[in-house]
Parts: structure tokens; C-alpha cells; sequence
């Protein structure tokens, strides 16, 4: 399968290699065909990988990683294309994160919509799931780094789509029972609310290598 990497920072680059690794074809998609950190990533990654501009990426990719800033998603998709995007899964890992005001962040979006969301409806031909979104990217890829076990969350409206991410997800180390399914793509206002308190535990434990569990 090849897959596209919206993003060109420390998340697209963790995803595109870990992707790599796997076995994936990947090509990280940005705004310029020739992206400076994207052609050396390609090039550090080896011959599977490659980098173009957003719309080229979508066309390669059978699935679509979004690991742009949170700021930028809609336009980085209105970039790519309704149609190159139409039937594809989109894993979606980012956040709204407003960081105008410093650290912490706020929300820039929460309560009654979504990033999640408002990525839907910008590309409504394609499935968007929200996932993987509440924790750094090296937990995303290598859960087993941390000593118990840990929880991450699905939001989407397809079935197949969930399913599609889930296979992904148990590719970097998942286990089943660690994805929780939080219903359709509104459950991405859940998920992103969560941002704030992870920013916090983040100044706190001077660390990102953390994630939550949930006992019941």
C-alpha cells in the first residue's frame, strides 16, 4: 500500500519513517514540490520514500496520514484536492492547537465542533478518523516503549475506514483491547479537548513519553 504524509515537522517525519520501516511506499506532501526538510527526509528515508507537493500526495497515497499543524490542515486539503482525496481513508493526527497567547495552548476550535470535523467537511469524499491525537509521536509509533498498557482513542463515520486505521495502528504495536472506539467523527471534540491537559501533565512531567489508561 503507499501512503501520503501530509507535514514535514518531527510528526510527519516520525510517522514517514516508522511507515517506511514497515514496509510502506510513503511520499510526505507540503506546500512546494521541492520542500527543503521533505527532500531530505525522502532521501534520508531511502528508495521508498519521496516528497511532492500536497496534491501529488494524495494522488500517490491509497490511505492519507495528516500530521499537519493544526492551523494549517484545511488549507494543506483544499491544496490536495477534493477529488485526489475522494475514497481515501485519512488518518487525522492533528490538533487545534492556538499557541498565539504562548504556552499553554488554547483551542481554537472545541465544545461544538472539531478539527476533526471541519476536515470532513472540507473533504467529504474521503473518511476521515481521528486518531493517535493525544499523545507525542514517538508513543504513536512504538506504544510499547512505555512498562503497562495504554489507551488510545478512533473517531469516524466509517466502518472501514476505523478498520483500515486500526490495522495501521496494530503496525506500530497496538494491541486491540489499547483502541477505544469513541463513535463517529463528533467524538474528535472529546479527543482534541484532551490537548489541553496533556499540555499541562507536558510542563509538569518535563516529558511527552506519557499516555493515559483507562480502568474499569
Amino acid at each position: 500500500m503507499k501512503i501520503a504524509v501530509f507535514g514535514t515537522g518531527s510528526v510527519g517525519e516520525t510517522l514517514g519513517s516508522k511507515l517506511i520501516d514497515l514496509g510502506y511506499e510513503v511520499m510526505m506532501g507540503s506546500r512546494t514540490a521541492h520542500n527543503e526538510k521533505a527532500v531530505a527526509w525522502a532521501k534520508k528515508a531511502g528508495a521508498k520514500a519521496s516528497a511532492g507537493t500536497f496534491a501529488d500526495a494524495a494522488k500517490f497515497g491509497d490511505l492519507i496520514v495528516n500530521a499537519t499543524l493544526g492551523s494549517g490542515t484545511v488549507e494543506a486539503f483544499k491544496m490536495a484536492g477534493e477529488d485526489n482525496c475522494a475514497g481515501k481513508t485519512v488518518l487525522d493526527l492533528s490538533n487545534p492547537l492556538d499557541f498565539s497567547k504562548g504556552f499553554p495552548p488554547s483551542l481554537f476550535v472545541s465544545n461544538t465542533d472539531s478539527l476533526g470535523e471541519a476536515l470532513q467537511r472540507a473533504v467529504p469524499k474521503a473518511k476521515v478518523v481521528k486518531a493517535l491525537n493525544t499523545m507525542s509521536c514517538l508513543l504513536m509509533v512504538n506504544p510499547r516503549q512505555l512498562p503497562d498498557t495504554h489507551h488510545t482513542f478512533i473517531a469516524g463515520n466509517d466502518a472501514g475506514a476505523k478498520d483500515q486505521v486500526k490495522a495501521i495502528l496494530a503496525a506500530f504495536g497496538w494491541k486491540p483491547e489499547e483502541i477505544i472506539d469513541v463513535g463517529d467523527i463528533t467524538g474528535a471534540r472529546a479527543t482534541e479537548s484532551y490537548l489541553p491537559i496533556w499540555a499541562r501533565l507536558y510542563g509538569s512531567l518535563k516529558t511527552g513519553n506519557f499516555n493515559v489508561k483507562i480502568v474499569r
